[in-house]
């Protein structure tokens, strides 16, 4: 056997041990948010919740998902987004040097900017708004950061996810959420552009699945768009959120704020067919999920 077929033996093995010690426990951090706290409840037993101060693995497999969520801190403050996004990441990938750790990375859609669609990884980005940019320059720190000091990593760009309540949702974090309450409320709903812009909805549930699926068997070093990949407009859901509630709300077009246009893509859905080749397939599909945050126990 040559050096050249030893190394890649080596090199093979090395990453086999890595991605099996990888799921023994996985060290969460964000492990209160939103998608945190679901994937740390799908997955007990194969988590460590990660306190919010600590920059600290603890395990060989580290899923990342300290972030801000929208574009709109601008307007109060300009520093939170850098602090959150790019500050403790790079605190925390001081702490991953020469240690035998997998770097995985919870990016968004928002990076692709105003992308051809369905957006695939290998597609240009170009994000707009002071998140968005922070998201992909986390990308590119991550990508050279882990390059220059051997780290495996991987970076997980997610589509608009849904699936659980939240009474303090609002138009700018939990948005789809935010017209779901109204919809239960007989609220009237305002929707940009008549709610044809189009999203690709995931149920938080199934991207708890292909996470696991992705930290188990995705290709390291290596982008991954985790989502349904089926577009939707929003006024479809919201006309399913009636249906399913009874509800008299009234469903308005509403001009879309400059800001807006400005920082978000009028329409986005992503190419999933990377993580397909996976083998995860989404278990609750629109209509489903919907009617389960409609539900008078939801």
């Amino acid at each position: 056997m040559t050096a050249g077929h030893c190394r890649k033996t080596l090199t093979y093995l090395s990453n086999h041990i890595i991605i099996t010690l990888f799921m023994d426990k996985v060290s969460v951090f964000g492990s209160t948010g939103y998608i945190g706290r679901n994937f740390c409840k799908a997955f007990p037993s194969k988590v460590i919740p990660i306190e919010r101060a600590s920059r600290l693995p603890e395990s060989n497999s580290i899923l990342y998902l300290l972030s801000t969520t929208h574009n709109y801190n601008v307007y109060n403050d300009t520093q939170i987004d850098i602090d959150t996004n790019l500050k403790i990441l790079m605190e925390v990938l001081e702490n991953c040097k020469n240690k035998n750790v997998v770097f995985n990375y919870v990016s968004s859609w928002f990076v692709y900017g105003n992308s051809r669609l369905p957006a695939s990884e290998s597609d240009y980005c170009d994000p707009k708004g002071f998140y968005s940019i922070t998201k992909r320059c986390a990308e590119q720190l991550i990508e050279s950061f882990c390059s220059t000091f051997n780290i495996p990593y991987r970076i997980l760009r997610l589509s608009n996810i849904y699936g659980e309540t939240d009474p303090k949702a609002s138009s700018q974090k939990n948005a789809i959420q935010h017209m779901l309450n109204k919809i239960k409320n007989n609220e009237t709903v305002e929707l940009y552009e008549g709610g044809y812009v189009l999203r690709d909805l995931l149920h938080v549930s199934d991207l708890c699945e292909a996470l696991k699926i992705v930290l188990e068997n995705g290709k390291l070093n290596d982008v991954y768009n985790i989502g349904s990949g089926k577009p939707l407009a929003l006024r479809n859901i919201m006309e399913m959120a009636k249906k399913h509630t009874g509800s008299a709300s009234s469903i308005l077009s509403t001009d879309t704020p400059d800001f807006h246009k400005q920082v978000q893509a009028r329409d986005s859905y992503l190419n999933v067919s990377k993580l397909k080749g996976l083998g995860f397939i989404p278990k609750i599909n629109i209509s489903k999920g919907i009617q389960m945050l409609c539900s008078p126990s939801a």
